[in-house]
């Protein structure tokens, strides 16, 4: 009996691993036309409290301003400059997700195009939200929510938690059009994998293939797989919802060693290897210290006090010992190998360079 549980428990367990590293199609693949449209917009902010653009260094403001009013039949006199303080002009974009229809919501986000210092407690007169064929798609009005926070002194001085001058209007604008889709209306559907690689193209077409019969989907390329689908909409959707849901185990990544140059952020991939090495790597310090020293000249002597500069430079040179690569070793020996010596991330890029250099690197180096 204990055997019996024994051989259970190493079946169930492997089988969660089994399901733990297959994923969705879903995850995987996005469908060729269903896509989302950026939009962009202009805007008014109202309503700050001071905290708006300087006419004087914005006066694309005030030109919006009178522009608006002229609308409502208010004419401000030509020769007549107002300084506003509560009003800023602001950027629109929002993105208009696939098959939204007129009368949904969508967000959007609110930054200020002037010197406005904070976007705070304003609210947003409508706007038009444009597409990249300059058709209005939606538009846009409401009042902001902004998450930073600025506050400043007559003397200059400014404390500023976040960003204050961009903010976000949940819902805040309605669409009025619906974005062109290719979806339906053929024999076939696409499917584009979001990292293209061969191997997983070709596990996608294999998987829906045993799911729904031979021939269904044939990879294209490394990037997209054709699926045959029913032309009937209602159909086509519960077809794709099937597809999506399916699960497979992608293929994987290439042995890659990325490289963060700003940061320091060093990624391993798990399929690196090194071929036979040898590794040392130290550091040279040079450190100057200035101690600058007074020299008085002695009673009576007619001189003049100076101050004589002194420099004390002391150049320290760290002592590391080498370490040896065996040929094919892996990732968690690489690690280890540079821990020992006390490697700092820099010293760690300076290394994986010098051994791709050299040869012995057996993954591609991406540097960012």
């Amino acid at each position: 009996m204990k055997k019996l549980m024994v051989s259970m428990l190493v079946a169930w367990l492997a089988g969660y691993s089994a399901i733990a590293s297959a994923e969705r199609v879903k995850d995987l693949a996005s469908i060729a036309g269903v896509r989302g449209n950026q939009l962009v917009g202009y805007g008014l902010v109202v309503g700050l409290d001071g905290t708006g653009d300087q006419t004087t260094q914005a006066p694309f403001t005030v030109q919006s301003i009178k522009s608006m009013l002229s609308q409502f039949g208010i004419t401000v006199p030509p020769n007549v400059n107002p300084q506003l303080k509560n009003v800023a002009a602001v950027s629109l974009h929002a993105e208009l997700p696939p098959f939204a229809k007129p009368g949904q919501k969508i967000d959007i986000t609110v930054s200020s195009i002037g010197n406005a210092k904070s976007l705070r407690g304003g609210s947003l007169l409508m706007a038009p939200l444009k597409g990249a064929d300059n058709q209005i798609y939606a538009i846009a009005q409401g009042n902001l929510v902004v998450g930073g926070l600025g506050a400043g002194g007559q003397d200059g001085s400014r404390v500023s938690i976040n960003v204050p001058s961009v903010g976000r209007i949940p819902g805040g604008a309605t669409v009025e059009r619906p974005a062109p889709t290719q979806f339906g209306g053929e024999d076939s559907v696409v499917l584009n994998l979001f990292q293209p690689d061969f191997t997983t193209a070709h596990r996608v077409a294999a998987a829906i293939n045993d799911k729904i019969g031979m021939g269904t989907a044939s990879a294209m390329d490394g990037s997209s797989v054709m699926v045959h689908a029913p032309r009937d909409p209602g159909q086509r959707v519960a077809y794709v919802s099937l597809i999506e849901n399916l699960t497979l185990e992608p293929g994987e990544s290439s042995a890659r060693v990325i490289v963060n140059s700003r940061t320091g952020t060093v990624v391993i991939g798990r399929h690196v290897r090194v071929t036979s090495a040898a590794v040392t790597h130290g550091s040279l310090t040079v450190t100057i210290t200035e101690k600058p020293q007074v020299s008085q000249p002695a009673p009576l002597a007619g001189g003049s006090t100076v101050v004589v500069p002194t420099s004390d430079i002391q150049v320290q040179e760290e002592n590391n010992k080498m370490f040896l690569f065996e040929p094919g070793i892996s990732l968690g020996e690489i690690v280890r190998a540079v821990n020992t010596v006390g490697a700092a991330p820099g010293d760690l890029v300076a290394i994986l360079e010098a051994l791709k250099e050299a040869g012995a690197l057996r993954a591609e180096l991406v540097i960012i």
